[in-house]
């Protein structure tokens, strides 16, 4: 009986360590982040913009064309996707605050993988912040997700001896500090030009260094089951990309933003400085600034797009080298929108859709629907759990958003009727609900009794670019006051897919 019970036990241990056994078949995650990304990529139909390689992504996997942040900030963005709660329940607002302050005990993301037997890595900006001791530090960084220590590289942005030269300048000012060694700035967070060209290889840039590391990651990872999250600085400011990036682009060819006026009628309180570039940067002091300042940030912003994506595609081939893409679900996000200049406006932190809404794009193993657009409206508290369902993990209870695993196998099947996004733009709060056909956007007062102070309301049926806010209409007072009660319905009242339509041939006869 003995010799019987170790033979099982033998043949148990056998199996379970071979090859297409339940553990060998787990899938991995790859987790790809970028930072103020917006969907202007081939793969949604941006002709203009060079990403092959998100394209051939894309081409693997389904391509999300109404996909929306729940608050258009680094920080509150991530914090809301990592956790999949909303703003609301995580208490982030800004780009300091961590998500353990209010929900301490919360399991994010990364952490779900690792509690059940995921070795979890990240390198770069996965939560906000992305150098060790410049900027945020490690202030925004939650050791709990990860098995092993969170890569973050050097803050060091310039790279030309003009760019260098400003920068050391900057610094002794900004910090108040001689330099005592010419590379001291290096250390420190340093906004000198917005845009440079510089003659190097890619891995002399951050994002080109951290693929090296994840490529090496991804070798030493085969063989277990792994969540490897890669979050790439570009295309956020300043604009810096190797110059074979920029070649790519006539500068005279880049187009003017357009519209280039804010919205008519738009409130005040919806608008901001674009305080992101002016004043921030040495070369961009002037508002407005000039055509040619205009084309050169846009060439810049496509330039980054495109050395990203170069990246990426070294990224996937890598994966493909180590015969592990059809075991690997992928997912590809931007933290959030960004205004190049529409709308009046430079960067994010507003409700308009330039900043709500971002790319994201989910290739998994085994769904039937690749190489297709999805066009249903999905937010990023959704991420969250359909990565859990995809890869056979339980979803968390605390979870505020719905996995659309679903939509990866049937994109044009009915889906959930609203998205919300939210700001805060000093004392008022804007909130937005974002339906098939509409934005409805309300302002109050972030202080009670919340006086409403503004309302916007975009058609994007007949006015797809936010040309007028249309809220003040009088025939279009009716809809106002219907879209303000689903607003104060609250997100779980949109939160569940609607029903499937049952096919007339396919019902039960009596």
């Amino acid at each position: 009986m003995k010799r019987c019970y170790l033979l099982f036990l033998l043949a148990v241990l056998v199996l379970g360590a071979a090859p297409g056994t339940a553990e060998s078949r787990r899938l991995n995650v790859l987790f790809i982040a970028l930072d103020d990304l917006r969907p202007e990529l081939g793969c949604y139909g941006q002709a203009h913009i060079h990403s092959p390689n998100i394209d051939r992504l894309a081409a693997r996997g389904v391509v999300f064309n109404r996909a929306y942040c729940q608050y258009s900030v680094c920080n509150p963005s991530r914090a809301s996707l990592m956790t999949g709660l909303r703003p609301d329940s995580t208490g982030v607002f800004d780009n300091r605050t961590h998500f353990r302050r209010k929900a301490p005990d919360v399991v994010a993301l990364p952490q779900q993988f690792k509690e059940h037997g995921y070795h979890t890595q990240a390198f770069g900006k996965i939560y906000h912040g992305a150098f060790a001791t410049a900027y945020v530090g490690r202030r925004c960084d939650d050791p709990p997700s990860w098995s092993a220590d969170h890569w973050y590289g050097s803050p060091q942005y310039y790279f030309s001896p003009q760019g260098i030269e400003i920068a050391r300048q900057v610094y002794a000012k900004k910090f108040h500090k001689p330099l005592t060694d010419p590379d001291d700035w290096k250390q420190e967070f340093v906004q000198g030009l917005s845009t440079e060209a510089p003659d190097v290889p890619d891995s002399t840039l951050y994002d080109g260094e951290m693929t090296d590391r994840a490529i090496r990651a991804l070798g030493e990872l085969k063989g277990k089951p792994f969540f490897l999250a890669v979050g790439y600085l570009k295309p956020h400011l300043p604009f810096v990309a190797p110059k074979k990036y920029w070649d790519l682009y006539n500068r005279a060819e880049v187009k003017l933003p357009n519209p280039s006026t804010a919205p008519k009628d738009a409130p005040a309180v919806a608008l901001h400085n674009s305080g992101e570039l002016h004043g921030q940067y040495t070369d961009m002091r002037n508002d407005p600034l000039s055509e040619a300042q205009a084309r050169e940030l846009r060439h810049g912003y496509y330039a980054c797009v495109s050395f990203v994506d170069a990246q990426i595609g070294r990224l996937l081939a890598e994966l493909d080298r180590l015969g592990l893409r059809e075991n690997t679900i992928i997912v590809l996000w931007g933290d959030h929108g960004w205004h190049l200049g529409e709308q009046s406006l430079w960067g994010k932190h507003t409700d308009f859709e330039l900043d709500a809404r971002a790319p994201l794009i989910v290739s998994a193993p085994s769904r039937n629907k690749t190489g297709t657009k999805c066009n249903a409206l999905v937010e990023f508290v959704d991420i969250f759990p359909s990565l859990c369902e995809l890869a056979g993990l339980p979803i968390p209870s605390h979870v505020e958003g719905t996995s659309f695993a679903p939509l990866l196998d049937a994109p044009d099947r009915p889906w959930k009727t609203a998205a919300f996004t939210q700001v805060v733009h000093g004392p008022a709060a804007g909130r937005s609900l974002r339906t098939d056909r509409y934005r409805f956007t309300r302002w109050q007062t972030t202080k009670p009794p919340n006086q409403t102070v503004a309302v916007e309301l975009y058609d994007y049926l007949n006015d797809p670019v936010e040309l007028e806010n249309i809220a003040s209409r009088p025939e279009n007072a009716a809809l106002v006051k219907e879209l303000a009660a689903k607003l104060d319905a609250g997100w779980r009242q949109h939160q569940q897919p609607m029903p499937v339509p049952l096919d007339k041939s396919s019902r039960p006869t009596r």
